[in-house]
């Protein structure tokens, strides 16, 4: 594409370093800079520059936060007795979307990937381990359903297992509003092996 504004090109550069955005993406959020008053831009590029500044990991459950520790674990109203352990920050806003679940969380920062050179001590694992005592009476491995993420559980259930806490995962199934023609085997064995009373 004939650019005739280097300055247009660096922003769609830019937008195109996010995840899940490509070139034409970038270039319709670029554009879309440009129709914008100036006074949106800088309160965009001010708000972007206070999260880098003012986010930071809890020290409690490595989740991102403001405060620390952050409000779920000080929150009087979760189940103390609970530990979700969850890969990235983005699978506890998913948890909390549902509003089902009310213990606390413990946030990995990513799986085990031998590939991509990953191993237990680039985790939050031994943070894990510090809080698996005392009250915690259930840890629930909610890693995702593919290689990585079954070797960190894996991992994760033989590393917790001699510590005596009830270890569960996560149920596997059939998502709502699919057909069983088009649901791969791993998935419908998944939810035959899953399966609940009614």
């Amino acid at each position: 594409m004939l650019s005739t504004s280097p300055s247009l090109d660096a922003l769609i550069a830019e937008f195109t370093r996010l995840p899940g955005i490509g070139r034409k993406t970038a270039q319709r959020l670029a554009l879309h800079v440009l129709k914008r008053p100036r006074q949106e831009i800088e309160q965009m590029a001010a708000t972007l520059l206070q999260v880098k500044d003012h986010v930071r990991t809890c020290s409690v459950c490595c989740n991102i936060t403001e405060e620390d520790p952050c409000t779920i674990c000080t929150s009087h109203k979760r189940d103390r007795h609970v530990i979700c352990v969850v890969e990235e920050s983005n699978d506890v806003f998913a948890i909390e979307r549902g509003n089902e679940f009310r213990g606390l969380y413990h946030v990995l920062g990513g799986r085990l990937s031998p590939l991509e050179g990953i191993g237990p001590d680039d985790l939050h694992v031994r943070e894990l381990l510090d809080r698996a005592g005392g009250e915690t009476q259930e840890i629930i491995l909610a890693m995702n359903p593919n290689v990585e993420g079954e070797a960190t559980t894996l991992y994760l259930s033989k590393l917790l297992k001699p510590l005596g806490v009830r270890i569960t995962r996560i149920a596997r199934g059939i998502p709502m509003g699919s057909d069983l023609e088009f649901t791969d085997a791993a998935t419908i064995t998944r939810a035959f092996e899953g399966r609940i009373d009614i």
